[in-house]
Order: structure tokens, then sequence, then C-alpha cells
């Protein structure tokens, strides 16, 4: 039978597929035959024909003929997917399906049917959740069953699905899996009925199962249930229950497995749960294995009556219990005591507190006889072949997902993943966004590119010193104002109105909650922001819009932005530990009322000022005034408006710890600006420690020329911690210095 390229796929809740498409000019000579033929891309559609193939995406239904997928597409399970007898699925190197509906979206391949997913190392298949913020158990997951031999009768229905399994074909071929990642599955039913990432029920040795990942799994990863299958290159990381389970009566050899993470065992192996002599025995080979714990059921569980098992070249790390054994378990013990389970080349390393070999009380504790093994390849390091295709290890390849749109809900993104900002990202009120250490988000699409918090949402950005987030140009040659930038708004007071419009992203802030909270953010780099809307109207690396005190701001630097670094307008938030490097305009500004205090910033190779602080561009005596305290300040010059300029109208400043390098004026005040100098008059500005060192040619200290000439004092200033020198506390997240 032809096979039919799948561009467009619509499974019906029959064996039939329906596709659409629609005429541009005259059919050419192979189209209209319903199949795939001449230089068509899909059925009758595509190619030279000039018709165009109707992309609809969504996979659900029942398969009883032959069907390749197309990798270009991205396929939304929506319900369950079964491929019945005589049946295929291809799935082709690089297809990703997201699913959504939780028990009611799997896969799942009937006793006849097949399914061939051929992904490869640097392209695998993705199964995965469609969740904007996926956890474990939103979706079931694979399943395959097949008519080679179990120990539970002819034949049996499998747990999920509903499926008939089993039979006495010991070679069955129910296809081939090869380079798949399956991701946050497990959804449950009830506390004795959940999907696991991969389930195979009476798989045949035919059956080609290896390199595939469980990843984040709800219950088990991957679990044999009777068969004759084998299992090589297997991977299982996170799962909510044991990692790889196998049981009545699998008679196949697992070689090549890479455990970490799991909840409960590293291994399950059992005979039968309702009969621990059941046949045929579970009679399992394995080599090659790597648990890394730690673990709560013991690097091995052997119960239910266990089996004949030999297992060689086994790696533990992290455990406090090698083999796990019930004392109730009367079978499982008399195959110990007649040596149906043999360990060789076992090897314990950074064992946990109260660590055991087993827990096995019986006469034969021999079973286990230590060696050295490098388990999997690696030991407890991922193993070489598991480098690009897997996700979670130190040798995973990264996967890509692209960023827009809003978040109304709790939205936690993933370091794994390369996240491309493709459009604005908005967490609306009662969203909230978190973005872990490691995140990297790269943007493309200039000022319709930006990240943005609405009053009454929050953002927890949680780098850290070794790993921070970075919010960058995806470009391939970054250049400043690529994108946006950060822009949060919060309901502080501000000094332009009881609420007002953001400047860019146009958004409401401003209010009276002087302890509003938007969230935290830490450890975080921006660059290449800035975006051009117009010469009025740009982004800055981070814009906090009347953002409140109940949020942290800290360890945050701006790298060759287009406009400002870092600027405040309004609220109360304060700014520790900020970093500004090679801004378009001024480094660091706050305006419009801002009430929060500065300490520890280190300012280098800005544009125009170093600090630019204001009160309002309208009314320079606005109130509330602008009132800050600003402590431990280094600016590297040049600078071309002053170390400070003190502008519209300034505020209420109380500066010490000063240091600057390198420039040629300290405070610049316009003559024309009677507001700015009202407030030097009454002594709101002050600056003390105030250190000029290695002044560019022609320094002036400050070209206010009013009669109050000692508003600042000079000293000998640290700064930000080393003077001129990049601070220790920028060490490790910070770029340029």
């Amino acid at each position: 039978m032809k096979k039919n390229y799948l561009k467009l796929l619509t499974l019906a809740a029959t064996t039939a597929l329906v596709m659409s498409c629609s005429k541009d000019d005259g059919p050419a000579s192979t189209a209209n035959d319903g199949i795939q033929n001449g230089d068509e891309t899909g059925i009758d559609c595509g190619g030279s024909t000039g018709v165009v193939c109707t992309q609809n995406n969504a996979l659900s239904g029942k398969l009883s003929n032959d069907i390749t997928l197309d990798p270009s597409i991205e396929y939304s399970l929506t319900g369950a997917l079964i491929i019945e007898d005589q049946g295929s699925l291809t799935i082709p190197a690089g297809t990703v399906i997201k699913a959504t509906g939780s028990t009611s979206s799997y896969i799942a391949v009937a006793q006849g049917g097949k399914i061939f997913i051929n992904g490869t190392a640097d392209n695998p298949v993705v199964m995965t959740s469609g969740a904007a913020n996926p956890t474990a158990g939103d979706w079931g997951g694979l399943v395959v069953c097949g008519k080679a031999p179990t120990n539970l009768g002819a034949t049996a229905t499998s747990e999920v699905g509903d499926l008939t399994y089993g039979g006495t074909l010991a070679n069955d071929n129910s296809g081939s899996i090869r380079y798949l990642r399956i991701e946050y599955t497990g959804a449950t039913f009830n506390s004795s009925k959940e999907f696991n990432g991969l389930s195979l029920f009476g798989v045949g040795s035919g059956t080609t199962v290896e390199y595939v990942q469980s990843y984040n799994g709800g219950d088990d990863g991957i679990e044999f249930f009777g068969g004759t299958v084998n299992g090589r290159y297997l991977v299982s990381t996170n799962s909510g229950d044991d990692s790889i389970d196998f049981a009545d009566g699998w008679a196949g050899t697992g070689e090549f497995w890479y455990i970490s993470g799991g909840a409960k065992a590293g291994i399950e192996g059992s005979n039968n749960g309702d009969n621990g002599n059941a046949t045929p025995v579970t009679q399992a080979t394995l080599k090659n294995i790597s648990i890394v714990g730690p673990v709560t059921e013991g690097a091995l569980y052997y119960k239910e009556g266990g089996g004949s098992f030999t297992i060689d070249n086994i790696y533990i790390s992290g455990v406090d219990l090698g083999v796990k054994v019930k004392s109730t378990d009367a079978e499982a013990a008399a195959r110990i005591e007649a040596n149906a389970l043999t360990m060789t080349n076992v090897q314990f390393s950074n064992v946990a507190e109260g660590f055991a070999y087993t827990d096995y009380t019986g006469a034969n504790t021999d079973f286990i006889q230590e060696g050295s093994s490098i388990g999997a390849g690696n030991g407890a390091a991922a193993p070489d072949w598991t480098a690009g295709w897997t996700r979670g290890l130190d040798n995973s390849g990264t996967t890509t997902e692209k960023l827009n749109g809003e978040v109304s809900g709790n939205v936690t993104l993933d370091a794994n993943i390369a996240y491309e900002l493709t459009g604005a990202y908005v967490v609306k009120d009662g969203g909230k966004l978190t973005i872990p250490a490691g995140t990297i988000i790269k943007a493309t699409g200039g000022t319709s590119a930006y990240i943005a918090v609405a009053q009454g949402g929050q953002i927890f950005i949680n780098g850290s010193a070794s790993n921070p987030v970075v919010m960058t140009s995806g470009a391939a040659i970054p250049a400043a104002g690529d994108w946006g930038g950060l822009v949060l708004c919060g309901k502080a007071p501000t000094n332009v109105g009881a609420t007002a419009t953001s400047e860019v992203a146009d958004l409401t802030y401003g209010g009276t909650l002087v302890d509003d909270s938007s969230g935290s953010v830490e450890y975080l780099r921006v660059e290449y922001t800035g975006a051009t809307f117009n010469s009025s109207k740009e982004f800055n690396g981070v814009s906090l819009f009347g953002v409140g005190a109940g949020t942290t701001f800290q360890y945050v630097q701006s790298y060759n932005g287009g406009d400002d670094g870092i600027e405040f307008f309004g609220g109360t938030v304060n700014g520790k530990y900020l970093v500004s490097i090679n801004s378009g305009d001024d480094s660091i500004d706050f305006a419009d009322g801002w009430a929060g205090n500065g300490d520890f910033w280190y300012i280098a190779g800005g544009a125009k000022a170093g600090i630019e602080g204001s009160n309002n561009g309208d009314n320079g005596a606005a109130t509330p005034m602008t009132t800050t305290t600003l402590s431990n300040i280094s600016i590297v010059g040049p600078v071309t408006e002053g170390a400070l300029y003190f502008k519209e109208g300034g505020g209420k400043f109380t500066i010490n710890n000063l240091y600057t390098h390198g420039v040629n004026l300290g405070v610049k005040v316009k003559n024309t600006d009677t507001h700015a100098a009202a407030r030097i008059e009454a002594n709101d500005l002050t600056i003390t420690n105030f250190q000029f060192d290695a002044p560019a040619t022609g320094l002036t200290k400050t070209d206010y020329s009013g009669n109050n000439q000692a508003f600042f004092t000079e000293g000998t200033s640290s700064g930000a911690g080393n003077g001129a020198e990049a601070p220790d506390w920028a060490a490790g997240w910070t770029v340029g210095l």
C-alpha cells in the first residue's frame, strides 16, 4: 500500500483520513488521484499541482491505514490516537507532538498495528505537554500492545487504553521506536491507574525500542508488562514513581539504562502482582546500568516474586539502599535462595547516610557481588550516547520554544529550553511568571518583542551569580536596539497623576500602594535592548513604572542597550547591585517622583549621563517629589552629560561614596532649570565623599552657577566596591566589565 505523506491531518473517529485542499490554478496530471505522487508533498497537493495543502495539525481518532506525519508541522494531540490492526503511523525525525486533555490524550498501538518513530540523535521525535506551564501528569503517554507472551493468561487488557495484549508470538513486531523523548506524561485516573511515559504491553522481540527518554513523568518512566521486547539506551529522568519497571513475565534484555531523579525505585522488577509464581516467570538480563539517587525504594526493588534476573555492570550512586525485598514476599525470597537473582560488578558510589546493600534478611546474602563498573557509560555522569537528544542531563541538547502572548495563570519557564521571544509577552493582572536560573531568552522583532508585567501581575526572575537569567537579541549579529526590553508596571505612587500609561507597552501604572509587589528580579542580564519607535519613544533595558517597595530588584545588568540602561518612573522600589554598560543614552535614570534608594551601582560606557535624576518633565515642582538616597556608586567615563545630570526639578537626593573616573563634568544642571536650582539652594542635593579620579581634560566639577556651591564634598571613595574596577559582587553573571 502506498503511504500517504501527511501535510494535513485530521484523524476521524473511524478509519478514514479526511484531507482538504484548495486550488489556485488548474490541476496537474497527478492531482485528484488520491495518492501522493509526482512532486506532491501531500495528498493531491503541493509541488507543481497548483493546489495548496491545508495544514490541520490536530491528532486524534483511530487509524487503520498507513500515515506519515510531517516534521514541519507541530501537531496537537487533542484526544486518544489509536493505531488499529493493520494501521501504521510513521513519525519522522524532528516531529513535535504537543498533548492536551489529561487522561483522554494519549497515543496507543493496538495488536497488529505498528508505529515507526524515526528520530535521530540530532533531531529526536518529541511528545510533550501542550500546556503553557507543563507539569508531570499533563497527558497520558505512549502505549504499545503486542502479541508476545505474558503470565497474565492468554490475553489481557491494558491498564490504560483498554486494549487487548498478549499471546504466543514471541517475535511479534509492533514497529520501531528510536530517538524518542516523551515528556510530562502520567495522567492519573486514580491511585492505582495511571499512565507511564512509555508502556509496553506484551510487545514482541521483533519490535525495536532504543534511545528513548521519559522526562518528568507523573508515574513510571518506562514499563514492560510481559512480552519479549528488548530495551536499549533508555533514559528515565525525574519520574514520579519508579524509573524503569518490568513485570508479568517480561523476557527481554535491558542494556545501557541511565536512571536519575526517580521518586521511588530506580528499577522495579516483578513477576506477577497476584501470583508471584505465575509462569512464564519474568526473566531479565540487564547490563550497563547507571542509577543515580536518591531513591526511596532501593536502586532495585525485587518484588512480587521477582523472577530470574542476571544483572552485570551496574553503577549506583547516592542511594541509601541497594536492593529492596519485602519480608512478606515469600516467592521473591525463594528465588533469591535459589540463586535466581545474581548481580555482578556492582559499584556503590557516594552512598547516602544509613546505607545498606539490601534489606533482605534471608540466608543468601551473596547475590550482590561488588566490582568496578562504568554503568551506562560514565558512571553517575550522563553517558555519551545521551548527548543532544535528551533533556535535563549535563550533555542534553537544547529544546527551542517561542514566547509571546499573555500570562494569566502561573507559568514557569524551563532553563533547559532556548526561548525565542517573537512578540509581546505580557503578564496580566493575577498572572505569575517564574524564570529559573540559567534561562536564556532571545528576542526578535524590534519594538514588537518585549516582556511586560501589568499591574497586579508578578515576575520572579530567580537567577544566580553563577547562572543568571539572560534576555538578549536573537540576531545573528546582535546590536543595540534589536528588541524592546523588560517593563514592570506597579501600583506605587508617582507624580504624573493618579495613574498613567507607560511610554512603552501602553500599560497603566501608578496608584497609592507604596508596598506593592511586582515580584522579584535577581541576577538578570538584559542585552541589546532599546528598540526605537521614534526619537521620543524608545525602550530601555529595564523600565520600572510605579513599581512598589514590595518588589525585589537587585543584581541586574543592562548591556549594550540602545537607550537608557535602567530607568525608574516613580514608584518606591529599591535598586541594589545594578550594572549599566554601554548604554546608548543615560546609564541609570530615575524620575516622576521615584522614592526608592540605590546602593552599589556600577556604571561605565554610557553615551550621555552616568545617572540622570529628574522630578517631572512637565512640572519640576510636581509632588510627590523624587526623593532618594544613593550609596556606593562608581561611574566610569567618558560622559557627555555629567556623572550626574540633575534635571527637570531634580528632587531630594542624598548621595554618599560616589566615585568617578575619566569624567569631564561632575554634576550637570541646566541654567534654565529653575526648579532644580531651587532644590540645590534649599540643600536638597547633598553629595559626600565625591571622588574625581583620573579626570578627563578640562574637568568641571559642576556647571551649576548658583550661590550654593557647597552641595558636594570631595573625599576618598571606593564607589561600588573597587573604584573604577569591576566590583567583586559583579563577578560571574555580568559581561563587558
